[in-house]
């Protein structure tokens, strides 16, 4: 009988057709249409509003740039395809619940998908808005999520100077995080002076790398770039923690870890979203870590880091375009 149930209100077990955003080469993309499976116990048809393109690490998997032993790790959920192409990617998709358990028919959901007109995940996956938060909005909230796993990592305390490096959208989402901690002194350092009425949108400090000085006790690199990455080093104080936030794909970085590296007693540590930071495992999981970073896209102010927006019937012929633009911050896809 719980299978009968499930099928009425699915809407019964018809195909279902979607057109969805494939990377068939390394720089090309096209939108193909395939073919949705029925749905089974637990699970849900959803019909995309927006998603969110993250231009730095769809800018690696679109150019082919993932290495060979990363693969496995940088499969996100529902990927399609794999990383020698064709494949499908992107993590930040919202929409509306159309068929499933009749509770949720209607209900607005952000999940882990790619870039896809309508698609079929299980219910946990799923993620409901909060109420307060727009669903062009919550486009960000896997951007939220690896910024509010940043601070954690950082361990960002009270009073703590901190440096963000890099005024894209996960360190620009790390600096506003850092800032509302009391009693913090945050900046947050772009080559691009253009991003300082970005910065003071999110009220954060904001200069250019020849205008910082002073020593700082937290410093995070979200520029994915070596040439930060040294001048954290140079900027920080004894016992200070440095965390490397970016990913440099294939990518080889150089540090100078003599002089200031070895007599401050520096640390650096790597932030990766697809772990929760030993300190919270016995109490956070993903789920929770998620619903929070929605709860935080509350903030109208964050609505600055949407830099543009393109129908999805037009995402391909704009998508390299979008990827290869430096004052790309989060682009949505509306659909």
């Amino acid at each position: 009988m719980r299978g009968a149930g499930m099928q009425a209100e699915n809407g019964g077990n018809a195909e279902e057709q979607a057109l969805a955003l494939w990377l068939t080469e390394a720089g090309r993309c096209a939108v193909r249409p395939e073919t949705l499976r029925p749905l089974r116990d637990g699970e849900v048809l959803v019909r995309s509003l927006f998603s969110g393109i993250s231009r730095g690490t769809e800018a690696l998997v679109f150019h082919g740039l993932v290495p060979e032993g990363e693969h496995e790790r940088m499969r996100g959920p529902h990927m399609g395809g794999d990383f020698s192409f064709p494949l499908k990617y992107g993590y930040a998709a919202v929409g509306v619940i159309e068929k499933g358990p009749a509770a949720r028919i209607g209900e607005t959901v952000f999940c882990l998908h790619p870039h896809q007109q309508r698609f079929v995940v299980a219910q946990n996956e799923a993620h409901a808005l909060p109420a307060g938060v727009p669903p062009a909005r919550a486009v960000l909230a896997a951007n939220m999520e690896t910024a509010l796993n940043i601070i954690w990592d950082a361990d960002v305390l009270p009073g703590d100077r901190v440096a963000v490096f890099g005024a894209g959208v996960v360190g620009a989402l790390a600096g506003w995080l850092a800032a509302r901690i009391p009693g913090t002194r945050t900046v947050l350092i772009d080559r691009d002076a253009g991003r300082a009425p970005l910065a003071a949108a999110l009220d954060v400090d904001f200069v250019t790398p020849d205008g910082l000085s002073g020593e700082f006790d937290v410093l995070i690199n979200a520029t994915a770039s070596d040439a930060a990455l040294a001048q954290a080093i140079d900027h920080a104080g004894l016992e200070a923690r440095i965390v490397e936030a970016s990913w440099y794909g294939a990518r080889p970085a150089s540090l100078p870890l003599g002089g200031a590296f070895h007599a401050r007693r520096l640390s650096i540590v790597s932030s990766q979203v697809g772990h929760i930071p030993p300190a919270r495992r016995a109490r956070w999981d993903f789920s929770r870590r998620l619903a929070k970073a929605l709860d935080l896209l509350r903030d109208d102010r964050l609505d600055a880091l949407i830099s543009g927006e393109t129908a999805f019937m037009e995402i391909a012929a704009g998508y390299r375009g979008i990827l290869a633009d430096p004052a790309t911050l989060c682009h949505r896809i509306h659909y």
